[in-house]
Formats: C-alpha cells, structure tokens, sequence
C-alpha cells in the first residue's frame, strides 16, 4: 500500500511507524510543512495506561521515550498564598521536540521517507498518487477545511485566552497550577517538567483581563514581560520563553475545540486534531493522537477493505474520543468560569479543582492521596459545625442548618408524583410510602407537589392542602415521621397552572383527562400542547385567589407540623409559566422584562412568608434551563433569578431544569444539573440543593466538597431503595448513622457482609 502522511506530528509520525511495523512492504511517506526541528508546544502529558499502548505497539520507539519521561506523582496548587498539594496523580511528560526526534528517527529506521518543508497545496492530488492519505495535519487541517461538506467539524473557539511558553524554573515535584490576582482580574498558569531543565509553562485568563491587559497590541516580548512580573514569585528569577518566533503578535489564541461528523471520505482519514481536539487542562490530545494511529493501524491490516476499515476506526475511536472531549470540556469549562471559585477556601478549592473533569470522583481520589482527602473532609465538619473530637466522615453526613432548621446529613429525598391522592386526600399509600423513606436515613424528606385548589391540582391523584381533612391526614404522616425518625419533612406546594387536568403518570403524561377536564389558569392564553385546552389568562381578581390560596395552603402546612416549606416555581407550573417568556405572553407589569415576569411569583413568596413562621425556612425551586435553544430562561438569567429570590428573603434555591416546553431538548447525563446549581452558588453566594440523575454516594459527596451545592437530591433511588441513606452509609463503612431499632439485626448482618466486601443488595 501506498501511503501518505499529512502533518509530521506524532499522529503522522506514529501512524507511518505503526503501518511499517505491521507490513515494511508498505511505501509510506510523511510530508511536514515545518523544518525536522520546529515545534510549537513544550512539553507534552501521557498517562503510564498510554505508555502500555506504545509498548505493546512498538517497544523500541516506546523504550526511547520512557528513556526521556520526567514523571510527577504530584498536583499542587497554589492559590491565595497557600500552596496545597496532592499525591497519587501518576503524570509524566516529554518534550515535544524530543517525542518528534525520537519518532522522526524511528521512522528513518522503519524505512518510513520524511519530506520536511513541503507545503500541502492540493491534498486531493495525494490522494489521486496514494492508496490511502491520513490526514494528520492538525487544528487548521487544509484536508478537513478541503472537504468540509463532508467531514461537517464543529469547530467551537473557547473563551479564554492561553499563550504556551517555558521556563527553565524547575517545577519537577508536582504538576502545578498557579492562580494570581492582577489588578486586571485573575491570571493563572499551568506548570509541568518536561525534561531536567526545562518546564512547560501555559498562561491563561479570561477575555476581559486580557482585553484589559492589552495583550493584543503588544509583541511576543512586550506580552511575555507582563507575564514574567505576573509570575514573578514563583519564576525564582527565571525569565519565561516562547519557541512560536514565526508568529506575529503575542502567540495568545482561544482553543478551538474539534469535532467532526465524519472522519474519512474516499481514501482520506483524518486523524489526531484534525478529526478532534481535547482541551490541554487534561493532557490528552497527544495520547488521542497516538492511540488513534494503532486503531487505524491494526483494522486496516484486519478489515478487508479500506472502508471496512474506516468504519470500524470511526466506531470504535469515536466513542473514546468522545469520552475524554466530555472529560476536556468539564475541565476547560471550569478554567473558563473559575472566578466563580475564587471566593472558596484553598482546601475547597483545591478538591474543585481536582476533580473538575468528573474523571476524578471522591472515592477515586481517595485511592490517590487519602490523607489530602480525610483532612478535606475534616475541614468540611468543621465548616458544618461538627465538634472537632467526632469522627471524620464524608460529606454527605454533615449536618446543615436553615434558620432553626438542622437536617443530620445533606442527603434529600426529592420529591415524587405517586398519583394516590383521594380528592386530595393522602391515602395509607402515602403514609407507608413517606414513613419508609424517612426510616430510610436522609435529612429531609420532601413530599410531592401539593396543591394549593382543586383546580390547582396536575391529575385528580395529586394531593392536596385546601381542605380540613387534607390538613388531618398530612399531619398524621408528618406526626409519624417526627415520632419514629430524624428526618425533618418539607411540603412542596404550587398550582399546575395550564400543565393541570391531566391524566396520572403512568397513563399518558401531560395529556388531558378523557373526562371531566377542569378549567385551566395560566399567565397567557398558552396551551401546555396541541392535544392540551387553552388555559385562560389570568387577571388580577384570579391572582388575588390563586395568591390566597397559597397563603392558606401554607397555613395548613404549618399546622399540619411541616418543618420547611418549598414553593415551585418550576416545570412548567403556574409560577414557573410567569417566569418563563415562552410562556408568559402578558404586555402588562407581570410580563415582558424578567423584573415583570418574577413579580407575581415573588408576590405570592412574599404572602407565604408572611404567614410562614420565622424560624422555619422556605425553599423555591426554579427551572434553571429551559433547554429551548435560544429562546426562554438560560442559566445566565436563571442566576438573576436565585438573586431576586434571594434578595426576597429564600432560604436556599432547589435548582432544576426544563420541563418548561415540549419544545425542549435537555441534554442528558450524570448529575446533569448539578452546573446550575454551581453557578448560581457560586455566583450568588446562595444556598442551593442540586438535583437530577444523581444516584451514587460518590455523586453526592463530590457535589458536596467541591461546593456545587449544600444539599443534594435524589429521586429515583429512592424509589428503587427507600433506604438508601442506610446502605450508602454501610458500604462507605460508616457506623455513625441511626438505623430504626426493630430493624439493628439487619443493620449488623448488612455491616458484616460490608466488612466482607460482598454485595448489600442481596440483604
């Protein structure tokens, strides 16, 4: 086979060593615009899982490279004149230049031809002269920008700005990362040893500091003086260096990220940046690169044909690639946002960063440096309010404390339809149900959205809080909570607004009764959906009511002995449909501007609270994203209203999303809404509860450390497993939670098959 290489990086390079290793009858060329010896990074980061690869794939050429690794078991972090460090990590790097001469010369030796200094002009005559044509030719391929109609890249240019220089300070005992307040905002540099005498050094900030700086009208020089004074406490006299002479101006870019619909077309495959691009915060883009040149390598010597061989290259790399973008983008996403952060104690912080791409979990970073850990967790306690003489424990088992409210532990059960109710009536259904999860170990316990009238109500099995014996039979299941558990319990009140008269949720969801439909309410005269009725728009003589129903729903709440109170303005509900545009159509004062569109919602939280009692906290929860591209809240807007909420007095904001429009398109995943509650936290200074797919310990307590939310919620567990407080408490080893005393012979056998290390799910 003939073959050309375009691009003379390591994907070119190692693909052309791994085709001649396979077959040295293969003519394989690699063809670099660059001189042998020019390069435009420092050093490069592969993990000892990518130095396995190349050895099995080419001992020799991976010998040579592990000869010239400088290793760092370390990450250290210095921010606000405290340097924290970590251990277990297990990076090593390479300079760029050296990873090049060591493949350059491993492919003379194959008998791979290297033509250096040769423009890439017309990339469709290779592929008239070749077999096969990889196209290894980096962020800016010609090939991929050739055939774009085909290869279809989204191509996202991120938001800060990075330049990447090095230094001859020695920086061998750790990874480091540095973060230095200017007077023109943060800037921060990523330090790492790549080989004895030298260290990569990339410097980083924000659009705004450098706009502010005016890195763009300086020179390379003039740019890498500001950042050598920036860096001056930690250069130890040092100058800091740049290796892009060629380019004009101050070498500073955005980073595009990568990613294309096709890799190949014809006999063209694209490969390393080309086809995709990982974000440098991660160290991953060069063992991408790599990695993919053996995929392409082996399935073109085991599949039949050159598009069989294509196509399993696309499915199995893709996959892993997307993977670690995923990864990439957690990571470059919190750099881009982290002035967020930069209010948070060293040690939270340090955890934030540690575990930003969520490759890193709790657990996971306690096989890598317990000691960090345990003494992380300590000082979470100790922030908690927990005597400093009571056994460290993980996050999840702090207390925390709303007004004269304290939960034992952050764990909430969120609240869940069951479509029980009688006429609003609570039913033994409920009170079994709720009296069983709140034996089962969490702090708070919520029931589901009651509602404040009949017509306020989702389906006719939704309960209510608008009746005597509505009242009676809450009270009797809170009574029983109270009595028997530690848990506290919170009513969730609100009015389905246009989202009511529905039939229950295992029939079909949000889709109106076959009979006896009520009349609806909404801000506008907009129907949930096609198949839903108009609701009518409301005026101010049904505002009065709707508002008065709150009140007396939360009166009752009270004297049923609730010990928080929640409203939901969320999901698409009546107040959630005031605070949405894509709902509320109104050109009066509750509509148009978000000032307009959280006022009714805020009169009814002021009329709760008015009759609410003051040592009793009220939560609200909020659609943080309407996932309607474009159109509706965002998360930007969404922070605008935690803090008009917050400016009213809300004790702490249960941060949701969507459910808003059937137009929506949420974007799934695990703990897929935990950023909205970091960001409004973080932003705001509020309290916040994160919900949504979080289902495993080490969710929560990862959520909770790096300080995304102070409490978190989980609904579908706790339906499969109403204790599943208890048996995450037991599988972590924790003895310090209160089991129900009928139940302690259950408890003993579930800690000693813990202690056993088998399966607590066969208890």
């Amino acid at each position: 086979m003939r073959v050309a290489c375009l691009g003379g990086g390591p994907a070119g390079l190692y693909f052309a060593i791994s085709m001649k290793l396979r077959d040295p009858s293969h003519e394989v060329v690699v063809i670099e615009r660059n001189r042998p010896n020019d390069t435009f990074g420092w050093g490069v980061v592969l993990s000892d899982e990518t130095l396995d690869n190349l050895a099995e794939n080419d001992a020799k050429s991976a010998e040579a490279i592990r000869e010239h690794f400088a290793y760092w078991d370390d990450i250290a972090v210095v921010y606000k004149d405290t340097r924290t460090v970590s251990t277990g990590h297990g990076f090593c790097g390479i300079g760029r230049k050296k990873l090049l001469e060591l493949l350059q010369a491993r492919a003379r030796e194959l008998g791979v031809e290297l033509r250096f200094e040769t423009e890439i002009d017309d990339v469709r005559r290779y592929m008239a002269e070749y077999d096969l044509v990889i196209a290894s030719d980096g962020l800016n391929s010609k090939a991929r920008k050739t055939f774009e109609d085909v290869f279809k890249p989204d191509i996202d240019n991120r938001k800060c700005k990075f330049v990447w220089l090095g230094t001859h300070q020695k920086f061998d005992d750790a990874f480091t990362f540095i973060f230095e307040k200017t007077e023109h905002g943060w800037v921060w540099a990523h330090a790492y040893q790549f080989d004895p005498d030298t260290a990569t050094f990339i410097v980083e900030c924000s659009q705004e500091t450098w706009d502010k700086f005016g890195f763009g009208d300086m020179s390379q020089q003039e740019s890498i003086a500001v950042c050598e004074e920036i860096f001056k406490d930690h250069l130890g006299g040092h100058s800091l260096m740049t290796n892009a002479n060629h380019i004009r101006g101050s070498a500073w870019i955005n980073f595009p990220r990568v990613l294309c619909e096709r890799w190949s077309y014809e006999n063209l495959a694209l490969m390393g940046d080309a086809a995709a691009s990982a974000h440098f915060s991660i160290g991953s883009g060069t063992k991408l690169a790599l990695e993919s040149a053996i995929a392409m390598a082996d399935y073109l010597h085991s599949e039949p044909t050159l598009e069989a061989a294509f196509t399993k290259y696309e499915d199995a790399r893709r996959l892993e690639v997307l993977r670690l973008q995923s990864a990439a983008k957690n990571s470059l996403a919190w750099f881009e946002d982290v002035e967020r952060y930069l209010d948070l104690d060293p040690v939270q912080f340090n955890y934030s960063l540690l575990t930003r791409s969520q490759r890193i979990s709790h657990e996971n970073l306690r096989l890598r440096d317990a000691d960090w850990l345990e003494s992380a967790e300590g000082w979470f306690q100790k922030q908690a309010g927990v005597n400093g003489n009571s056994p460290i424990r993980r996050p999840m088992f702090a207390p925390f404390k709303l007004r004269e409210m304290t939960l034992k532990n952050r764990v909430v059960v969120s609240p869940m339809a069951q479509y029980k109710a009688v006429d609003g009536t609570p039913t033994d259904w409920h009170l079994v149900h709720y009296g069983e999860r709140a034996k089962g170990g969490a702090g708070l316990l919520y029931v589901e959205m009651t509602c404040v009238s009949p017509e306020g109500r989702i389906t006719p099995g939704c309960p209510g809080l608008y009746k005597p014996e509505h009242e009676a039979a809450w009270k009797r299941i809170v009574d029983f909570v109270h009595a028997e558990t530690e848990a506290k319990i919170c009513a969730q009140i609100g009015h389905a607004g246009a989202k009511g008269s529905t039939q229950v949720g295992w029939e079909e969801m949000d889709a109106p009764l076959r009979e006896g439909n009520w009349e609806l309410l909404a801000p506008s005269v907009v129907p949930w959906s096609d198949k839903n009725a108009a609701p009518k728009e409301m005026d101010r003589a049904d505002m009065d009511k709707v508002r008065d129903q709150f009140v007396a729903s939360a009166e009752m709440a009270d004297r049923a002995g609730f010990d928080m109170l929640e409203i939901h303005m969320a999901h698409g509900y009546l107040l959630s449909a005031f605070i949405t545009p894509l709902t509320n159509r109104r050109t009066d004062e509750y509509g148009g501007s978000l000032e307009n569109r959280m006022r009714y919602p805020l009169e009814i939280f002021h009329a709760v609270r008015a009759v609410w009692p003051q040592n009793k906290p009220i939560s609200v929860r909020i659609s943080a994203n309407d996932w309607v591209d474009g159109e509706g809240v965002g998360p930007g807007e969404a922070v605008e209203i935690a803090r008009m909420l917050q400016a009213a007095g809300v004790d702490i904001c249960d941060v949701s999303a969507g459910q808003t429009s059937k137009r929506a398109r949420p974007v799934y995943g695990r703990m897929f809404q935990t950023p909205f509650s970091d960001r409004i936290r973080n932003e705001t200074g509020m309290a916040t509860m994160a919900v949504g797919n979080i289902y495993e310990p080490d969710h929560v307590n990862s959520i909770l450390m790096a300080g995304r939310a102070d409490l978190v919620c989980l609904a579908r567990p706790h339906l499969a497993d109403p204790y599943w407080m208890l048996h995450a408490a037991a599988g972590l080893g924790d003895r310090n939670e209160t089991w129900p005393a009928p139940y302690w012979p259950g408890r003993d056998q579930l800690y000693r098959l813990s202690e056993r290390g088998e399966n607590l799910t066969a208890v």
